[in-house]
């Protein structure tokens, strides 16, 4: 452990202002005044409880609604009964203008609360065995587990009674509340399927095999935009992942960075000491030499929600509910409640796409739970474009959104559900406001990230596009591919990228796997040039027989590349070819004015223009990327 002592005091000449209202006063001297200060209102609440303690207890001041709150509520690996879903869609009802945001951890998070209420919310909620500790700030965060945990048959080692043995080591345990340098996420899965981003947090346990023993790999240092990496630790029982976990928490509190909020994670550590030194002194710290990695199991690719229904290990069903975005109702809740008792187990399990599942439904009882009010509002089963939406608050709820989000994400699904009608098939749009990625958007189908984008001189709200992220496997983050895009013209842009999946893949192919298959073979420079032209040639109603090949054999560069597209533009508009064979040095292209003008309906001048720069007879004067082509196919 002497290079995490060395490493952290190279990062202790100073500590960030969150540092130092932290030493202001114990995290439960603020939840003790909850009383009081219902009692005397907002005004009396201090400022460092706004803005820092009372987070800690899972209640965030919330300038978009002055004055009011925000109450994010724990829900371990995203499983409620009946009797904890019955309380908290009440509490939305009777405070919080009945609405609930359904969101990634799996969990919910209610708004517009005054601070008189919430006394009374904590007891309902206390009473259930429910908690909001610790969903904020430098505290661990809500665990997340498989939503079908114990009940899908390729769950293998059902993994919710350690998750919540893990949660107890911390949950309203004053000791722990608030002594992290930052936020901790935590994941487990024993199911062969990635249902729950289990790459993607700051420690994760996922299922693997070693010697014919089921137990748990460990993968460590995952955060937005980064991919958690194997520690090389196999975890063959319960016992051993308590202590291991131990070791690992207190070595992050010890050793963890606390200068600078932005480099502060746990994958800032590990990138400056390496995977190989945490992972021996945790080994060193928990006193057992734990085995190396044993084979990683959690690979699958998943497609539920696609069928709307999973067949469980009981020959009952989950029940799938698609709730856009995670924009939720406290009466929704309520009804799905009432159909989850009447039809299933009473269970409900929130999944990381922002939707639920109700538990336990007999095949008898399916159509008739169908026509429950519940089903009135929600689909069991909705366009692939909205099966596996992700959005985040946006700038309605929440200070750092950049973009509205949430009705972008609708808007978005809505626009390809009636353009690029798919009628299987999967895409995971993921969508964050901003930077910060609350929307997972890295590792979507499609990511969108929210920026300020600038027309005509002008900025609007805008986005980031990105492709390829994966859940598969150990996990890939996506690459951006187009930038700063205005939001308004983010579904026309899309639009052609989905109309090449419909077109290419191979019976109900995910996108992943068409992504893979497909997009793979060209750089996103191309990637992107192929979404603007086929979005500036449907503006100009030019319809051309144009897209992505199976068969390229450009080597994934743009000179190559550009040459091809422009042969094959070339040929769609004058059904001849440009060049006698693929030998450059036999052209029979003479000028750009053997392409047709803006006086033939099929085509203008502009784009002549740029079709001959993309395969002009002099090499030396064609386009050699895609960036000197953008002037000629802006759509905005």
């Amino acid at each position: 452990m002497v290079l995490l002592q060395e490493a952290f005091e190279k990062r202790s000449a100073k500590v960030n202002k969150i540092e130092k209202v932290k030493v202001l006063k114990k995290p439960e001297e603020a939840f003790e005044q909850l009383e009081t200060y219902a009692k005397e209102g907002y005004d009396a609440i201090p400022a460092e409880d706004l803005s820092y303690f009372l987070k800690c207890f899972g209640l965030f001041d919330r300038p978009q609604t002055p004055k009011q709150f925000m109450i994010r509520v724990r829900v371990p690996g995203g499983h409620l009964s009946h009797d904890q879903a019955i309380v908290l869609g009440e509490i939305a009802r009777d405070f919080g203008q009945d609405y609930i945001d359904i969101t990634t951890r799996m969990q919910i998070e209610f708004r517009y609360i005054n601070i008189e209420d919430v006394p009374e919310i904590f007891r309902r909620m206390d009473a259930v065995g429910i908690s909001s500790y610790q969903t904020g700030v430098d505290n661990f965060r809500n665990i997340l587990n498989d939503p079908l945990d114990a009940m899908s048959k390729d769950v293998l080692l059902p993994s919710q009674p350690l998750l919540e043995k893990m949660q107890a080591k911390f949950l309203q345990n004053y000791e722990w509340i608030s002594v992290l340098p930052r936020k901790f996420n935590t994941g487990i899965t024993g199911s062969l399927v990635n249902r729950s981003n289990a790459f993607g947090q700051d420690c994760c346990f996922v299922l693997a095999q070693k010697e014919g023993v089921y137990g748990y790999n460990l993968f460590l240092g995952g955060k937005v935009g980064q991919i958690a990496k194997n520690a090389d630790i196999f975890l063959k029982d319960e016992d051993e992942v308590m202590t291991m976990y131990q070791a690992l928490i207190e070595l992050f509190r010890d050793y963890g960075y606390r200068d600078n909020r932005n480099k502060n994670r746990l994958f800032f550590l590990i990138q400056d000491v390496g995977m190989a030194t945490l992972s021996q002194s945790i080994r060193e710290k928990s006193g057992i030499n734990f085995a190396t990695a044993g084979e990683t199991l959690t690979q699958m690719d998943f497609s539920d929600p696609d069928h709307g229904k999973v067949e469980l290990r009981d020959g009952t069903f989950a029940l799938h509910v698609v709730v856009p975005s995670g924009i939720f109702k406290g009466s929704s809740l309520l009804e799905a409640a009432d159909a989850a008792i009447k039809f299933g187990n009473g269970e409900i399990r929130f999944d990381v796409e922002q939707s639920l599942y109700l538990m336990g439904v007999s095949k008898e009882q399916l159509e008739e739970c169908l026509k429950h009010e519940l089903f009135s509002s929600y689909k069991s089963v909705d366009t692939p474009y909205f099966n596996h939406m992700i959005a985040c608050a946006g700038t309605e709820h929440c200070p750092f959104g950049v973009i509205p989000n949430k009705p972008d994400a609708i808007d978005m699904s809505n626009y390809l559900s009636e353009h690029v009608p798919l009628d299987s098939g999967r895409v995971r749009m993921y969508w964050s406001a901003c930077v910060k990625g609350c929307g997972i958007h890295g590792v979507g189908d499609l990511g969108f990230e929210g920026c300020k984008a600038k027309v005509d001189g002008k900025s609007e709200y805008g986005v980031h596009i990105s492709i390829g992220g994966k859940l598969t496997g150990e996990g890939v983050e996506g690459h951006a591919v187009l930038k700063a895009i205005p939001v308004r013209f983010a579904p026309q842009l899309v639009a052609p990228l989905m109309q090449e999946y419909k077109r290419l893949r191979k019976g109900t192919e995910s996108f992943e796997l068409f992504h893979d298959r497909v997009l793979v073979n060209y750089t996103h420079a191309a990637i992107a040039f192929m979404m603007r032209l086929k979005a500036y040639l449907t503006s100009k109603n030019i319809e051309i027989n144009f897209g992505f090949r199976t068969d390229v054999t450009t080597g994934k560069f743009e000179q190559f590349e550009i040459f091809d597209f422009g042969r094959k533009l070339y040929y769609q508009l004058l059904e001849k070819e440009a060049y006698q064979s693929y030998d450059m040095f036999k052209p029979t292209l003479k000028s750009k004015l053997e392409l047709p003008h803006k006086t033939d309906a099929s085509i203008d001048e502009n784009l002549s223009e740029m079709i001959y720069k993309m395969i002009h007879p002099d090499e030396s004067k064609r386009a050699e990327v895609f960036t000197e082509l953008n002037d000629y196919i802006a759509i905005y």
